[in-house]
């Protein structure tokens, strides 16, 4: 089998390894694709942590099951199988009260060591991962790429649930990435017009397919003045910032309305994490600011089954594949701005 290995920053290497075995909890998936995610690119930029171990990342991924451990009674191979980072403990307070995304002790597929992830031929999937992880079978016809989709889906689906996005909300997203174009999308499904900030040109162009009611360029036009031109004044019922840039946080507080939702989706850099929020405005104007990291499995099995009734252009949000041999290439180009979700693809 083949596995792309970070080994250092912007450095993949592409190995020939023996073929894996099952654990008898567990089972071998054979992946066909895996989506590069922007958490894969700031640890492509960063590499691997200081005293780390080279390690294939990727988590985005779906295949159909190669071999079954004795003990993993719930499978059989050829099952197709989508799965998601996320491997929760199960036991501390937050497993108990179901919020699962909140673990204190969560481990990611493809970014916690020990827990290789998708950019190869085969993965194991553990007993722990198959018991705690997200790992859910895709619905008949569903291709592997859009499966693989899945998982970028789930978390955006899960923010608009926590805003509550309805009919006639006026949403503001920050970031024309695939995430932003995702939100996008979603916004619209659940009947709300959007307004897209975003300052590549490339990107803007790309995102003018999924029907923005409005898209400007916030590095030569006024964000706050454009957003209250829309709203007749008023700023917007919900800002997402869908991109890893404090600024567009502080934006947000100033082009958001009186009582309005911001949620701030794209994590800032470690190394940098703080950000200006403007507490009066917050607090004079009861403008709620939330978080939104991750999801509770439930949103998985849901994205699947929305991609799978053709509720999301797929073939739009995947502008370009790549095969494992050309990994390196595949993560330039989802870094350069000029594309929107790349996927990795290992079928023969």
């Amino acid at each position: 089998m083949k596995a792309a290995f970070l080994t250092a920053a912007e450095q993949f290497e592409v190995r020939e390894l023996a073929p894996l075995q099952a654990p008898s909890d567990g089972l071998v998936l054979e992946v066909k694709t895996c989506g590069v995610c922007g958490s894969d690119l700031r640890r492509w930029k960063e590499g691997i942590p200081a005293g780390g171990s080279p390690m294939i990342p990727g988590h985005e991924a779906a295949g159909v099951v190669k071999s079954v451990g004795t003990n993993a009674h719930s499978y059989k191979i050829g099952d197709r199988l989508a799965i998601a980072p996320d491997v929760h403990c199960g036991h501390c307070w937050y497993c108990r009260h179901g919020l699962y995304n909140l673990c204190d002790d969560l481990h990611l597929i493809g970014i916690t060591p020990g827990y290789s992830g998708g950019f190869a031929d085969e993965m194991i999937l553990t007993g722990e991962m198959l018991t705690n992880g997200i790992i859910h079978a895709i619905p008949a016809g569903l291709s592997f790429a859009h499966a693989s989709l899945a998982e970028p889906c789930s978390s955006v689906l899960a923010a608009h649930t926590k805003l509550d996005t309805s009919l006639g909300d006026t949403v503001v997203v920050m970031g024309a990435g695939p995430i932003g174009c995702l939100h996008l999308v979603i916004a619209h499904s659940r009947g709300a017009r959007v307004v897209l900030s975003e300052p590549n040109g490339i990107r803007r162009d790309m995102a003018r397919i999924f029907n923005p009611e409005f898209i400007f360029d916030p590095s030569q036009e006024d964000v706050v003045q454009k957003v209250k031109d829309q709203t007749e004044g008023r700023g917007a019922d919900i800002v997402i910032c869908a991109n890893p840039v404090a600024v567009t946080q502080t934006q947000a507080v100033e082009l958001v309305r009186k009582g309005g939702k911001i949620a701030l989706f794209g994590g800032l850099p470690k190394a940098n994490p703080m950000t200006n929020l403007d507490g009066n405005r917050i607090h004079y104007g009861e403008i709620v600011v939330t978080g939104t990291f991750s999801y509770h499995p439930t949103f998985h099995e849901m994205a699947l089954d929305v991609l799978a009734q053709g509720k999301l252009p797929a073939d739009q949000l995947i502008t370009n594949t790549f095969s494992l041999n050309e990994i390196q290439k595949a993560f330039e180009n989802a870094s350069n701005g000029k594309s929107l979700k790349v996927m990795v693809s290992l079928q023969a």
